[in-house]
């Protein structure tokens, strides 16, 4: 039952990052009235808790309910997976930390480096790839030994 519950969190989990980097892609502007940007803000901050939450969910997948960290240890695929997805996490960094130096200002419309919205674009399309590898890496796939698709299986006999 804990690898259910966990599983349902991490898939929530995921769901709530990419509707959230949707929502920031759809709002960011180069100006933004004060208003907007803190739905841009408030965006950016549900991303953040979200990616927190399938950090967690995932390293106790990893470790303690999944598969055996053995499965995951040894699979390259897991180890592209999680690597994007740290960089998707590094590549958030930078648009952060804008939206944290204007949280308070007071002035008519906030001004954002253009750059913000092509790496939120990167983001998504980084973000994109996950689900592939998650399910190469579910079915075997990188893996010493890869499992015969049951299609193959039943085309023997």
């Amino acid at each position: 039952m804990a690898y259910v519950a966990l599983k349902y969190i991490h898939i929530v989990g995921i769901m709530t990052l990419v509707s959230a980097l949707v929502v920031e892609h759809l709002l960011i502007k180069p100006r933004m009235p004060p208003a907007e940007f803190r739905k841009l803000a408030m965006a950016d901050l549900v991303y953040g808790v979200s990616a927190t939450i399938i950090f967690m969910s995932g390293l106790a997948l990893w470790f303690f309910a999944g598969k055996g960290s053995d499965f995951y240890t040894a699979n390259p695929v897991f180890h592209a997976k999680v690597s994007i997805f740290m960089l998707v996490a590094l590549l958030s960094i930078y648009p952060t930390v804008c939206f944290l130096k204007n949280r308070r200002v007071a002035a008519q419309e906030v001004f954002l480096p253009k750059s913000l919205s092509m790496i939120v674009r990167i983001e998504l399309l980084m973000v994109l790839l996950l689900p592939l590898l998650a399910v190469l890496m579910a079915q075997g796939h990188g893996l010493a030994c890869t499992p015969v698709p049951a299609v193959a299986r039943a085309s023997r006999r």
